[in-house]
């Protein structure tokens, strides 16, 4: 946790975290998507908006008369999401602006004035999650939702499993306890709803994995590879692991998606309700 409270966000900003993140992106995207059944006219607003794919996604589900305001904290991201909407002709569709979740600000007339306001991948790298929350149902009218999708890093499975790979996985989640996060908070999400005052009406898994022969498990591999290599500097530092149990496990989930028997199972936690 840094010294002004706030929690550190264990991925950082770097291009590579950007490139990351935009495969990332492509891969889920479609399935929340879906899952938020957003209609035209729909007034939305999502926290964590990054490098804005999904928020541009609402955006076109929304058109032409609804209106979309993203969030971001990370100035980088703001601008790499402005740099990707102009080059797709869509800067046009959205309202981008810089915030900060756990103190967000929103000006009198927006408070209240939402009718789905969503957060993604945004309370697993905050100290107080049900801060966010409560500020989410303080910004949807009445009636209106409240979508909350987060991971709990908990349910990863690979199998054969990778040599090493899970002493590795659980070096990567501690990772986030000491920044002041919480790695499980997708098992939290309804709670979450009903504290803040909202009235949890579904939740549900977002599935996301793939296997050997399906053309899709190279992507998650890659996605896995990248993010625990992003962390490497703070899993070594912490002492979790020396780098050569590092590089082995790496070496042996690269290997492992090579296999013709591979699968890997993850699922992200998704939550609604709707503000009385």
């Amino acid at each position: 946790m840094t010294d002004d409270g706030h929690s550190r966000y264990v991925h950082g900003t770097a291009p590579d975290e950007q490139r990351r993140l935009s495969t990332l992106n492509d891969l889920v995207n479609e399935s929340s998507l879906r899952a938020l059944r957003l209609g035209p006219g729909d007034r939305v607003l999502d926290l964590g908006a990054g490098l804005g794919q999904l928020t541009r996604a609402m955006a076109r589900a929304v058109a032409p008369s609804g209106r979309v305001l993203g969030i971001e904290r990370s100035a980088q991201q703001i601008a790499e999401a402005r740099r990707l909407a102009r080059a797709d002709g869509e800067e046009h569709l959205l309202e981008l602006r810089a915030g900060d979740v756990m103190a967000l600000d929103l000006a009198p007339d927006e408070w209240g004035s939402f009718d789905v306001a969503h957060a993604r991948f945004i309370l697993e790298h905050v100290p107080d999650p049900q801060r966010v929350v409560r500020a989410m149902v303080r910004a949807v009218r009445v009636g209106g939702r409240v979508v909350l999708e987060d991971d709990d890093h908990d349910v990863l499975r690979l199998w054969p499993e990778p040599a090493g790979l899970y002493d590795l996985w659980r070096a990567y989640i501690r990772g986030y306890e000491r920044n002041g996060n919480d790695p499980y908070v997708g098992r939290r999400l309804v709670e979450l709803l009903h504290v803040a005052g909202a009235a949890p009406a579904r939740n549900e898994w977002l599935y996301f994995g793939g296997c050997a022969g399906d053309g899709r498990l190279g992507l998650f591999v890659r996605n896995l590879v990248e993010l625990l290599e992003g962390a490497r500097s703070e899993i070594l530092t912490a002492g979790e692991l020396n780098g050569a149990r590092f590089d082995a496990a790496i070496t042996a989930t690269r290997a492992w998606g090579e296999r013709p028997d591979a699968a890997l199972w993850f699922a992200v936690s998704w939550a609604e309700g709707t503000r009385p």
